[in-house]
């Protein structure tokens, strides 16, 4: 069983930034490939970006939507994932999740066995 508690979200003019934390407890945490959803009321859960286990060099992949805006990184020895967010647009607003999968394919947006319960972003025009 994996835990994550999710936090940094909050109210943010366009064109702001956030980082977004994701900590992860009750197993190894380098074993597992990370991955940030979003969901905005009334549409559907999307993928934003995910990063690979470690030990296969920590590789990401992102949602175009949102490709040179925001940037996942991981920090194996707190281990948290991270989510920097730059160039905030107001259609960026959405519970932002993070979820894990002991698993190689990273760039695979299904999968995820353990989720959190999410972060509120909300962007202001």
């Amino acid at each position: 069983q994996v835990h994550l508690v999710e936090s940094g979200g909050g109210l943010v003019q366009a064109g702001g930034s956030l980082r977004l934390s994701c900590a992860a407890s009750g197993r190894t945490f380098s074993n597992y490939a990370m991955g940030w959803f979003r969901q905005a009321p009334g549409k559907d859960r999307e993928f934003v970006a995910a990063i690979s286990q470690t030990w296969t060099g920590s590789s990401t992949y992102y949602a175009e939507s949102i490709k040179g805006r925001f940037t996942i990184s991981r920090d194996n020895a707190k281990d948290t994932v991270y989510l920097q967010m730059n160039s905030l647009k107001p259609d960026d607003t959405a519970v932002y999740c993070c979820a894990a999968k002991n698993s190689m394919y990273y760039t695979d947006t299904q999968g995820y066995d353990y989720w959190g319960q999410g972060t509120q972003v909300t962007v202001s025009s």
